[in-house]
């Protein structure tokens, strides 16, 4: 299950090769995988009946790890679980405590950090209608992430689409997502209760086009939000960036966008450089905010098969950048050093098949790499230094 995954089917085909800067050159030497010395990270079994580790997000901040997601019994029963570390090598379990009844059977699957501390978001499809049943976690004193009581209208209701990512700043929290008005956002200054904000003037749709947010990060200037315009009258999206003080009130910018389908989908903060991943046409592209403006930088890989393409993952590891994308039928993990100028592909320690209840989450501090790895029948943590000479 993944409600971050609602994306419009590609139109029109393009190949290009990875690492070029320039999109749309054919003629570029295809770089060699960067290959990290992965090793595999046990991460404790969370008290409770025996199962499946689901692995489905990643973050770190202010000397703190943490992975979420959740354990599912062979009978097909889940439940939340978190881990954290201080070090990245030794890691315990997070003492979970929900209150309701899909809270307990809640996968992780979005997980933010704010000055070492966590919250998280996670679901559980069920119900009559078999929507996703969205709860929002907050992390206590004692460490242990509590469910966050919230009125059902907050994440769902009649004009419930999907409740994407979450994301710390100096100024709280937010959480970006989509209504049935277009994009929208909830806002808090704890995690401990979240407001949504829906049909805002520059952040929702309106009679000029619709709107759809994926991520978001904190900046200088409050929060800066990524998604995806869609003109009126038009079948494909160009790629959007809203900025925000406060999380309530928006102002749009549609960046240039050609005939291809165009939408950022992940964003990081690379050396205080705002950078954005997303698809671009039959590709994965970033883009990235300089004094003028957002430019169009690299492309890198393509979509293969008949599964939808979308970036998973995207960190900044100082003047790196890492992201994970899944092109239809596997996931991969690409490089930058250039602030998505150009990319390598970088070696799995193991296959990562794209598809429902299948993930990759990343995450990068200082001079390492962890990796998580979700392929539908097991999961796995790796961590690695990060490779020399990029």
């Amino acid at each position: 299950m993944s409600v971050r995954r609602v994306i419009a089917v590609l139109g029109l085909l393009v190949v290009l090769v990875a690492g070029c800067e320039r999109a749309g050159c054919q003629d570029c030497d295809d770089p060699q995988p960067v290959a990290p010395a992965w090793q595999q990270v046990t991460l404790p079994t969370p008290p409770g009946p025996a199962g499946r580790l689901l692995l489905r997000d990643a973050v770190a901040c202010a000397g703190r790890w943490y992975v979420v997601g959740g354990v599912a019994a062979a009978t097909g029963e889940t439940r939340p679980a978190a881990w954290t570390s201080t070090d990245g090598a030794a890691w315990r379990s997070v003492p979970i405590r929900a209150d309701s009844f899909y809270g307990r059977q809640n996968v992780l699957y979005a997980v933010g950090c704010r000055d070492g501390v966590a919250a998280a978001i996670g679901a559980k499809t069920g119900g009559a209608h078999g929507y996703p049943r969205v709860s929002t976690w907050q992390q206590r004193p004692d460490g242990g992430l509590v469910e966050v009581q919230a009125p059902f209208e907050t994440y769902g209701g009649p004009t419930a689409v999907n409740v994407s990512r979450l994301s710390g700043g100096p100024g709280g929290w937010l959480i970006v997502g989509n209504r049935s008005s277009g994009a929208a956002s909830w806002v808090s200054r704890d995690a401990g209760e979240f407001t949504l904000v829906e049909g805002a003037p520059g952040l929702a749709s309106d009679a000029s086009g619709v709107t759809w947010a994926f991520d978001a990060v904190a900046v200088p200037e409050g929060w800066l939000a990524v998604g995806g315009w869609l003109p009126a009258g038009r079948i494909d999206r160009d790629p959007a960036v809203w900025t925000s003080a406060d999380g309530r009130s928006w102002r749009r910018t549609v960046l240039p966008g050609g005939r291809d389908y165009e939408e950022l989908q992940r964003v990081a903060v690379s050396d205080g450089v705002p950078v954005a991943v997303g698809l671009r046409g039959g590709t994965f592209g970033a883009w990235r905010r300089e004094s003028g403006g957002w430019v169009a930088a690299g492309a890198f890989g393509r979509r293969a098969g008949a599964g939808v393409p979308a970036v998973t993952g995207l960190v900044a590891d100082g003047g790196r950048l890492v992201a994970a994308v899944a092109d239809g039928e596997r996931h991969s993990v690409w490089v930058s050093a250039d602030r998505g100028g150009s990319w390598r592909e970088v070696t799995l320690p193991v296959a990562a098949p794209a598809g429902a209840d299948r993930d990759v989450a990343l995450v990068t501090v200082g001079d390492r790499w962890w990796l998580a790895v979700d392929d539908g029948g097991r999961s796995g943590f790796w961590s690695a230094p990060s490779p020399a000479g990029l």
